[in-house]
C-alpha cells in the first residue's frame, strides 16, 4: 500500500499538541488556536470536512461551505459561524456542548441558531436548556428542530438535507446532504432558448430536479443504520463509525452496544461507491497506531485508497 493515495485530514489549530496519527493519507499539521479542541481538516472537491470523533469523548463535525454541522460533544470556537446543526441522537460525547453553542451565539449577536434533532430529544433538550439557562442567567436563543427520518430540510437553493433510521440505544438519525440542481426535460431539448421561455411563460414546467448525494453522516449506528439508506454507500463522501476494529472484539457482541465493527466494513466492502470514506469514533480502548495497523492489515488497499482514519 502506498501512503500517497490515501486521504489524511490535516490537523487544524489546538492548545495541545495532537498526536501522531490520522488518517491513511497527506500530511498532518497542529497549531494553537483560541481553544484547545481538536480539530482534523480534509478538503474535498469543492468542500471541507472538518472535525474530531472518538467514541465516549467527543464528537463534532461541520462542512463549512454548506454551513451545516453535525453533533456537538464539543463546539470549537470556529465553529461558531455554523447556523445549522443536525444532532444524530443525545448521548453526551455527541450533545453536551450544545448549550455552551447556543450561549456563545447569543453573546457574539449572532442570529438564533438551528438544531434537527431525533423527534423525542426535542423536549428533553428544552427543558435541559431552561434549566441551563437559569443557572447561567441568561437566554438561550435556538430553534429546535424535531427530525424524523424522510424529512426533508430546504438548506439553500442548491442543498437538501434528509434524515434517515439508524440503530442505537436511543432514538437516532443519521443525514445525507443533497446537492439540488434543475436539467431541462427530454421532451424540450431540441428547442430553442425562446420557445423554452414561452413555455416558461406560459406556466409549462421544463425542467426536473436532480438530487446528488454529495455528503452522508451516519452518525452511532449498528451496519443496520447504514444498510437503511443507499445514499449512505452512493454518497461522494461517507462519514461512517468503526467503534470497533480488534478481531478480540467480536462483531455479533459490539452489535449488541448497537456499533459497528472493521469486519462490518469488510462484509459491505462492494457496496462502496462513495469517492470518499470517513472511518471515525473509534474506541479509547485502541491507540492510533494499533487502529492503523490492525485496519491496513485487514483491508490493505484501502478501499482502493478512498478510506479515511479519522485519528
Amino acid at each position: 500500500m502506498g501512503a500517497e493515495k490515501h486521504h489524511q485530514p490535516e490537523r487544524r489549530p489546538s492548545e495541545k499538541q495532537a498526536p501522531p496519527g490520522g488518517g491513511a493519507r497527506g500530511a498532518a499539521s497542529c497549531e494553537t488556536a483560541l481553544d484547545d479542541q481538536p480539530v482534523h481538516r480534509l478538503a474535498f472537491k469543492d468542500f471541507t470536512i472538518e472535525g474530531y470523533s472518538r467514541a465516549a469523548v467527543q464528537t463534532y463535525w461541520r462542512i463549512p461551505e454548506f454551513k451545516v454541522g453535525f453533533d456537538l460533544g464539543a463546539q470549537p470556537w470556529s465553529f461558531m459561524g455554523t447556523p445549522t446543526w443536525f444532532v444524530s441522537h443525545t448521548h453526551m460525547d455527541h450533545v453536551l456542548a450544545l448549550p455552551a453553542y447556543v450561549a456563545r451565539r447569543r453573546m457574539m449577536k449572532m442570529e438564533p441558531p438551528t438544531i434537527y434533532l431525533p423527534e423525542a430529544a426535542v423536549e428533553p433538550v428544552q427543558r435541559i436548556l431552561r434549566q441551563m439557562s437559569r443557572l447561567d442567567r441568561g437566554r438561550l436563543p435556538c430553534h429546535l428542530v424535531p427530525t424524523c427520518p424522510g424529512d426533508e430540510v430546504r438548506l439553500s437553493r442548491e442543498l437538501v438535507g434528509t434524515g434517515s433510521a439508524t440503530t442505537h440505544t436511543l432514538p437516532s438519525n443519521g443525514f445525507v446532504v443533497w446537492g439540488v440542481r434543475k436539467k431541462l426535460r427530454e421532451e424540450y431539448q431540441g428547442l430553442s432558448g425562446e420557445e423554452i421561455r414561452d413555455l416558461r411563460l406560459a406556466g409549462t414546467e421544463v425542467a426536473r430536479e436532480l438530487r446528488i448525494p454529495r455528503l452522508a453522516y451516519l452518525g452511532d449506528s449498528s451496519p443496520e443504520g447504514l444498510d437503511a439508506c443507499p445514499a449512505m454507500y452512493e454518497a461522494d463522501v461517507l462519514i461512517l463509525e468503526m467503534t470497533f476494529v480488534s478481531p478480540s472484539h467480536r462483531k455479533e457482541r459490539i452489535h449488541k452496544f448497537v456499533h459497528m465493527h472493521l469486519d462490518d466494513l469488510l462484509d459491505r466492502k462492494a457496496r462502496f461507491k462513495n469517492q470518499l470514506v470517513i472511518a471515525s469514533h473509534f474506541s479509547t480502548r485502541y491507540r492510533t497506531r494499533q487502529i492503523r495497523r490492525l485496519v491496513e492489515r485487514r483491508l490493505p488497499d484501502m478501499l482502493d485508497g478512498r478510506l479515511t482514519l479519522w485519528l
